[in-house]
């Protein structure tokens, strides 16, 4: 009863005092108590922590509602600061080594079709957010890479661009024809000094922030019927097309400004038909 007792005050305190005076309050309690405290190796408090690491990513999935992809997450996380904890000889061993990694369903991600591209195309209320979305489809920028153009970056001539992704990682992307022609389109339409590639439709003609073209675009969407349309969908389904259409892998990973090879392979649906059209070809 009594080291149930002071479990209930060590907890009630825990808010107040710092790690010394803690372990000083149990000291005393103990002592005043006439209670022998029981000691605990490294190996089970170890083993205590594991599996309080362990109750709350399950508890962390009930209560979020999330899958496996997300708690793998948050496992990542957790290893990156405990691996940084044994790296710096704060701790002697990452506790997380001995949680594995979780197993996750390897989800194929919705692309947009030709039909629903048209249809956002056709029903653009005006010709900047035209152009957003053909650069977006024709090029496959991140959205943060897109808000950062300046109208300088644009090479009319060779229709390509200059951008800074992850890591401020410089690399030319380009677009096609009729991106050219609407940007240039929407460029003739505007009569402010801003520099940026993309500004609002009314003074003060501020740049464009990435919230802002993802309110245009699910605005857009709602509006003709069609759901889940952000910005990012655009990228990947421009990486499905390639690699569809047999671009090199190693091609659309610079495309999109991919460290790793297997980050590209995550962008991309294989068409099952080709699959099947590949085998009759090469196989059977």
């Amino acid at each position: 009863m009594n080291e149930s007792v002071i479990r209930t005050i060590s907890s009630e305190m825990n808010r107040y005092l710092n790690n010394y005076q803690m372990s000083k309050l149990n000291e005393v309690l103990y002592k005043r108590l006439d209670l022998n405290k029981n000691e605990i190796s490294n190996e089970e408090y170890l083993n205590k922590f594991i599996k309080d690491l362990r109750n709350y990513l399950s508890y962390y999935q009930s209560k979020s509602n999330c899958n496996n992809l997300t708690i793998d997450g948050v496992r990542r996380s957790l290893s990156s600061f405990f691996t940084f904890l044994e790296v710096e000889d704060y701790i002697v061993k990452s506790p997380v080594r001995r949680i594995h990694k979780i197993k996750t369903d390897i989800l194929v991600k919705e692309t947009y079709s030709d039909e629903i591209l048209e249809k956002l195309r056709n029903n653009c209320s005006n010709i900047r957010n035209l152009a957003i979305i053909d650069l977006l489809a024709s090029s496959g920028v991140r959205i943060s890479e897109l808000v950062n153009l300046n109208i300088e970056d644009i090479n009319f001539e060779e229709k390509s661009c200059v951008v800074f992704g992850k890591g401020k990682k410089m690399r030319e992307v380009y677009f096609d024809g009729k991106t050219k022609l609407h940007l240039q389109e929407y460029l003739n339409s505007r009569s402010d000094s801003n520099s940026a590639l993309f500004v609002s439709l009314y003074k003060p003609y501020e740049k464009l922030k990435s919230r802002g073209i993802e309110l245009m675009l699910q605005r857009l969407g709602e509006k003709n019927g069609i759901s889940k349309v952000h910005p990012h969908k655009f990228r990947r389904t421009l990486a499905t097309r390639a690699i569809d259409k047999g671009m090199p892998i190693e091609q659309v990973q610079h495309l999109l400004g991919h460290t790793k090879i297997e980050t590209t392979l995550l962008y991309a649906m294989v068409n099952q038909n080709n699959v099947k059209n590949s085998h009759r070809k090469y196989i059977s």
